[in-house]
């Protein structure tokens, strides 16, 4: 049986409708990636899968238990690190894990053994006796795993897990990640970051809207898209015309801004001379070309019609409302 089972899922905030009615389903021991941008569900869906939030149509299983009709079960089953750590800054990271053993139940003894394996296995054992307000986000994200750990789940949920944090920081998680799949553990991961769901997931889910809009490995997604895309820079000026040239050659994607165009094409780099005559032809200097292999990118853009990346910068800048 699936470690997670949704049908129909539904979530409404008055006439707001934040999930719209989506299904999936995640094997053991698999790392499935939930895909999208802020305000698109990713965190609403989280929170009814782990019994924060009731859902208002369709049903959901985790580890084999119903999320309303046996929220605790579920709740005993589940790790869950959300995307803002609830940690106190007053504790040390080893209280604070000793203390989370403790609410789940664990023996004092194997509590401490416990807090000190994670702490270990984290690599926070040097800073285990400072204060939690001292550590840096990094530090944080990875004491809020250890704690989503203590009980040794069979799901764990991350929220958006390295948002914000450095390259370094990053890699770090991931590299937990994986040695905690490795272990047996399946892995439910929310994330804004194409690269981390490329990098970590078995199977992905895209999510725009509400719905999902696409689902599968990383590799089917990819090859769904099917041809590359040159990425073009040109002149001041000549992105107009030159989108008018390249679109009588292949089909014109959405594009990433400033003096870029983007072009798909069926024969690869066979393509590139007849691109660069074309341009050359209309007077159009070319300052860069690059041939891109289908990514997650373009499959985001395929199915929603922009590009995460773009969305996430708005959205940072204000341009967007989160629901």
């Amino acid at each position: 049986m699936p470690a997670i089972v949704v049908a129909g899922l539904e979530r409404a905030f008055g006439e707001f409708r934040a999930v719209q009615g989506i299904d999936l389903a995640v094997e053991e021991g698999e790392i499935y990636g939930f895909l999208g941008p802020n305000g698109a569900g990713k965190t609403t869906t989280v929170r009814m899968l782990t019994t924060l939030l009731l859902p208002t149509g369709g049903r959901a299983s985790v580890a084999g238990h119903d999320v309303v009709s046996e929220a605790r079960q579920v709740r005993a089953s589940i790790g869950v690190a959300l995307q803002e750590a609830a940690l106190d800054p007053l504790m040390t990271g080893r209280e604070l894990i000793r203390l989370q053993a403790t609410l789940q139940g664990l023996p004092p003894v194997e509590g401490r053994k416990r807090a000190d394996s994670l702490l270990e296995r984290v690599d926070l054992a040097a800073a285990a006796d400072r204060r939690v307000g001292t550590y840096s986000g990094g530090m944080q994200r990875r004491l809020d795993l250890a704690a989503a750990l203590v009980h040794e789940p069979r799901v764990l949920f991350l929220d958006e897990p390295t948002t914000g944090l450095d390259p370094v920081s990053r890699k770090t998680i991931w590299e937990e990640v994986r040695a905690l799949n490795d272990d047996g553990t399946t892995v439910f991961l929310t994330t804004q970051y194409l690269e981390e769901a490329d990098q970590l997931a078995d199977n992905v889910g895209i999510i725009d809207n509400g719905r999902i809009v696409a689902e599968g490995t990383p590799e089917e997604l990819k090859a769904e898209v099917g041809n590359p895309h040159i990425e073009l820079g040109v002149g001041e000026g000549a992105v107009a015309e030159a989108e008018r040239v390249l679109g009588e050659i292949g089909r014109l994607l959405p594009p990433k801004g400033g003096k870029r165009v983007l072009v798909e094409v069926e024969q690869g780099s066979a393509e590139i001379p007849r691109v660069v005559r074309a341009l050359d032809e209309a007077g159009i200097e070319v300052e860069s070309l690059e041939l891109v292999r289908p990514t997650l990118d373009d499959v985001f853009v395929d199915k929603t019609g922009y590009h995460l990346e773009e969305e996430e910068a708005g959205e940072e800048s204000g341009e967007r409302s989160p629901a």
